[in-house]
């Protein structure tokens, strides 16, 4: 086999998303908050009668608002607390948190590879951490950056699952229930097939290797060694079951994120 080597603002006012980066932002979040899954969250009452006040819209543009200002903290690495996000973003919302909050966490994880952590229950103070651990956004060179390691850890999951190795057709397939396309450039994620069969190669998280004998010629993906170096298959399988289903009602909340925006 031969392996492919492709070279701060009025703490009154509610922060509104704008520009490019937040309307990115605002088409991932919206879909996830059409369709929250059954993830693990710091927040997880029921939602219903918080949710029945305000129409589907107005909690999507919150959540929206939520997500950019924890990407702006997560760039910073600085914690956050609960009375900051009601201040920055809910506003006269503010008793909609619940169910605001836990949506944006879900996207958090799901879209971009943040985990957010309670580290402090009484003054409801959190982190910003990646998802499993992995370190490939560790620097975001640009304020203009998004965290792509929540694509990595749906390719992770889908080898995963595979076993040891998974087809490069099985992969494309879906992800395309997310809306990532070979050779489409992604709002968040860029270009797909260079993040999976050239950057992520050479960083060491994936192989992408021939399959043997093939005719034509067909590839595969597998764990590379920095993958196994950070998290563990246990670890991925075990977020697996925390967000329930790798299947649509987990990976819709990414589709059309260019047309939303």
């Amino acid at each position: 086999m031969s392996e492919l080597h492709q070279p701060e603002a009025d703490l009154q006012a509610p922060v509104q998303a704008q520009g490019p980066v937040e309307a990115q932002v605002f088409g991932a979040a919206g879909e996830e908050a059409a369709s929250p899954s059954s993830s693990s969250s710091p927040v997880a009452p029921s939602f219903s009668a918080y949710a029945e006040s305000l129409p589907q819209e107005a909690l999507t543009v919150l959540m929206a608002d939520l997500v950019a200002f924890l990407l702006l903290k997560y760039r910073t690495k600085e914690p956050i607390c609960k009375a900051e996000m009601l201040n920055m973003v809910l506003g006269d919302h503010r008793d909609h948190f619940p169910v605001v909050f836990s949506q944006a966490c879900e996207c958090m994880q799901l879209v971009f590879g943040v985990d957010v952590k309670e580290v402090d229950p009484r003054e409801c103070t959190y982190v910003l951490v990646p998802t499993l651990g992995l370190t490939c956004d560790a620097v975001l060179s640009d304020g203009q950056s998004m965290p792509k390691a929540g694509l990595l850890v749906m390719v992770l999951c889908l080898i995963a699952l595979y076993g040891d190795r998974a087809p490069e057709e099985e992969i494309w397939e879906a992800l395309s229930v997310m809306g990532v396309y070979a050779g489409r450039e992604h709002s968040i994620y860029g270009e797909p097939r260079e993040l999976l069969t050239k950057v992520w190669v050479q960083e060491g998280y994936l192989e992408y290797w021939q399959v043997p004998h093939s005719d034509p010629a067909r590839y595969e993906f597998l764990w590379g060694p920095r993958a196994y170096a950070e998290t563990s298959k246990w670890q991925v399988l075990e977020l697996l079951l925390r967000v329930n289903t790798l299947g649509p009602t987990s990976a819709e909340g990414v589709s059309d994120e260019e047309e939303v925006a």
